[in-house]
């Protein structure tokens, strides 16, 4: 299965990073903006070609998780935002409302949930620095995609 962020690698989210800027980082209506996102072509062409491939075992095409730390109240905003931009996912795994972990632990614990029931991640995509160590520790091959929203 294919692991893919979806703010920085399939949506573009960074007309709202100022959101995040100073002391007080408005997350609500950061979240609440993702609605307008442009879409990402180059990373959405990437996981089509990716998810095309297939799964090395077999499949015609690989399964697609999109495993984002966009919280879950924007489920239905999420879907149709991919959607209207024509991405193909399997599945949606996204933050409980109430989980205020950072997106590393947050996905390390997706992944293992994944694996727990029998899902194994073949290869992920993100654009959080973070988020790319956590893949590699979990024996997860990463693809990093560089958004400019995270300082290095």
């Amino acid at each position: 299965m294919l692991v893919v962020d979806v703010d920085g690698v399939l949506s573009d989210a960074s007309g709202r990073q100022h959101l995040l800027g100073g002391a007080e980082r408005q997350w609500a209506a950061f979240f609440e903006a993702s609605l307008d996102d442009p879409p990402i072509v180059e990373g959405i062409g990437l996981v089509r070609a990716l998810a095309d491939i297939g799964d090395g075992v077999g499949a015609s095409r690989c399964p697609t998780v999109l495993l984002t730390a966009r919280p879950s109240r924007l489920a239905d905003t999420t879907m149709a935002w991919m959607a209207r931009h024509g991405i193909a996912w399997d599945l949606l795994v996204m933050r409980a409302d109430d989980d205020h972990r950072s997106s590393p632990d947050v996905k390390r614990e997706a992944v293992a949930d994944l694996r727990a029931t029998g899902y194994e991640p073949v290869l992920a995509i993100d654009d959080d620095p973070r988020n790319a160590e956590m893949y590699r520790a979990e024996g997860v091959p990463v693809v990093y995609v560089h958004s400019g929203y995270y300082d290095l």
